[in-house]
């Protein structure tokens, strides 16, 4: 294959093998992919916000780590034109590391294996180091000097006593090293105590544990004989009812939705331009010396796209499923192909709107369905599903599920006032699942406004003479300082997102509200490391004046970054966000007391949010669904 490619693929369309390998071909034709490069993120470039789309490039964006030591490289490579078109060499001790790459994950216990004082520390113990994994985890940013501008992983044992033992049951406490994965070298290996590792096994399909398996489920059959009601075209546009988008893929983000848009008569009505979770942090609550530095980045610093799981049918997805394979770069730059990454379908969901008029005599019921666009990631001991809701009415929804297995830790006895217990010495620190969301907004155009909306009591008086009145305040956020903003359920608070130059029937601007969980925001201390880094994740909402260059919360480069970079900066211009081009960011998330049924593997727990229609049409925009098809014993139909 040549650097440069004839045909250009559509601006919206997932990556191609054929794409990723003119890249490859560029960057080494250049030299700056050698044998001792990695590429550590590799993705496509959104089109310029009002490029005509038949003049569009294709724009990649290449992290390139340099195992020798060498600094790193933030390089855009064009496919249309075949050549780099810009190469910066980063200086980590000021932008942070790039994200962690998968081969240094074997390389921290290989290291470890070598090191007398681990060794001495296991041997403390009674442990064979032939029996001992350990997790590779991101450094975070703490009092260490020494470890600016270099990468950093610290490790956590565990024991695994057969090939398919868990070793999440048997952690080995009051032990932690932190390893250089470039330097390779044991920087610090931190023995506190010696605490009996938890003997009971967590093999959660042993016997011994499930006990005989259900006999009383009968089969569940969900069926479309003629097929499923939404259409894909050019490889990734999907049209369903009124909906149309196109649906993509980022090896950081994972799937994300372009130019979601709703048929409304003769219009298709732009909502989003761009939707994605933008960044996910796992900050632990345990003071322990050994885990207080737990705070794990996996969008930022582990890349959750390239850890998708290829899905299947009847286990991961039920129905008639549409998959996409999306294209990713390995450490080399060779395609890899996600088989069955994405996963889409439609679903019943109950009731869409009913009602029995006692005086007219109509019965009308008619039936909710939805389209559900996901994928599943595994990091490390957690596995996470990404689940995106388009239903009839026009609301569009983000579910995150959490399963997998805790982290875990020793039960100290006499307990603790941070960590569960599980089993017996068997413990897991308290911590949270946060996510950041980055709605490009586009209601009707790009000329949004973001007014803050709360329900006020009315008190007794001449006007309200019963008390029962109540009514509703909105406060129009007019500059990025008023736009960083908390949820309060107190208040019923949410954000309505709206564009004052297109007007619905009754002269009210058309627009979207923003319905958030109200679950707690980031626990750790306003002072702390964590709170620093993940900023992003000490507010429900911002809202920032849209820019090329600001894509995730956290910033570009989080991997052991001090802390301040993205949405601080961001909204730190000051710019105005009335009536303008903006981006609402939202922080939604888990915090998670594990409890003894977590164990020896977590049952799905959710968060999300909605973002649902609010003026943006004249009237009920379900009127024209029609009334479930005639089966066996249904009235419902007439």
């Amino acid at each position: 294959m040549t650097s440069s490619m004839t045909e250009v693929s559509a601006p919206y369309a997932l990556a191609s093998p054929a794409e990723v390998t003119c890249v490859q071909n560029i960057l080494r034709s250049a030299g700056l992919l050698e044998n001792r490069h990695r590429i550590a993120y590799l993705g496509l470039v959104d089109p310029p916000r009002k490029a005509p789309a038949e003049h569009a490039d294709r724009v990649f964006r290449v992290f390139i780590h340099d195992l020798s030591g060498g600094m790193p490289s933030d390089v855009r490579v064009s496919v249309l034109e075949g050549r780099v078109l810009s190469a910066v060499t980063l200086d980590t001790r000021e932008t942070g590391e790039l994200p962690v790459l998968e081969e240094e994950f074997e390389m921290v216990e290989t290291l470890l294996r070598e090191d007398q004082r681990w060794l001495k520390a296991l041997a403390a113990r009674g442990l064979d180091v032939d029996k001992v994994r350990v997790a590779p985890l991101s450094a975070g940013v703490f009092e260490y000097a020494e470890e600016r501008g270099r990468r950093i992983l610290r490790g956590l044992a565990f024991v695994q006593d057969f090939p398919e033992d868990s070793a999440w049951a048997h952690p080995v406490d009051g032990l932690v090293a932190y390893v250089d994965v470039v330097g390779r070298t044991v920087d610090q290996v931190i023995d506190t105590e010696v605490f009996p590792v938890p003997a009971e096994h967590g093999n959660y399909t042993d016997p011994e544990l499930t006990g005989p398996l259900r006999s009383t489920q009968k089969p569940i059959e969900i069926t479309q004989p003629d097929g499923p009601s939404f259409t894909i075209s050019h490889g990734n546009h999907l049209e369903w009812e009124k909906w149309s988008l196109d649906v993509g893929f980022d090896v950081r983000e994972g799937v994300v939705l372009h130019n979601l848009a709703f048929d409304d008569g003769d219009r298709r009505r732009p909502i989003v331009k761009r939707a994605s979770i933008a960044e996910m942090v796992v900050p632990y609550g345990d003071p322990s010396p050994i885990r207080s530095w737990q705070n794990y980045f996996d969008t930022g610093e582990y890349l959750v796209g390239q850890y998708a799981n290829s899905l299947e049918l009847g286990c991961d997805c039920l129905g008639d499923i549409t998959y996409l394979s999306p294209v990713i770069s390995d450490a080399f730059g060779n395609p890899r192909e996600i088989r069955n990454g994405i996963c889409m379908h439609e679903e019943d969901w109950g009731i869409l709107a009913k009602h029995s008029d006692l005086w007219s005599g109509v019965n009308y019921t008619r039936r909710n369905r939805r389209m559900v666009i996901s994928f599943f990631t595994t990091i490390g001991n957690y596995d996470y599903g990404f689940y995106w809701y388009l239903y009839l009415d026009g609301t569009l929804e983000f579910e995150a599920k959490a399963t997998g297995v805790v982290f875990t830790s020793a039960f100290p006895e006499g307990g603790s006032a941070n960590i569960s217990q599980l089993a017996p010495g068997l413990g897991a620190p308290y911590h949270q699942h946060l996510f950041g969301a980055r709605l490009d907004m586009a209601i009707d155009g790009f000329t949004n406004t973001v007014e803050e909306e709360e329900i006020v009591r009315q008190p007794m008086g001449p006007e309200n003479p019963r008390g029962n009145a109540f009514t509703k305040k909105r406060t129009p956020l007019l500059r990025e300082s008023e736009g960083v903003r908390t949820a309060d359920a107190h208040v019923g608070r949410t954000w309505l997102i709206s564009n004052p130059n297109s007007l619905n029937r009754l002269g009210e601007p058309v627009g979207y509200k923003l319905l958030p969980e109200n679950q707690p925001t980031l626990l750790a201390d306003p002072e702390s490391s964590i709170a620093r880094r993940a900023a992003f994740a000490t507010k429900d909402v911002w809202v920032t004046r849209y820019s090329d260059a600001e894509r995730y919360p956290t910033g570009d480069f989080v991997n052991q970054h001090g802390g301040g970079g993205g949405l601080p900066e961001y909204v730190a211009q000051d710019r105005g966000i009335d009536a303008e081009d903006i981006v609402v960011w939202h922080t939604f998330g888990l915090t998670h007391f594990p409890r003894v049924e977590d164990w020896p593997i977590m049952p799905v727990d959710t968060v999300g949010f909605k973002l649902r229609p609010e003026g943006f049409f004249d009237r009920s925009p379900v009127l024209d669904v029609p009334p479930s098809a005639p089966t066996s014993g249904s009235h419902c139909h007439g």
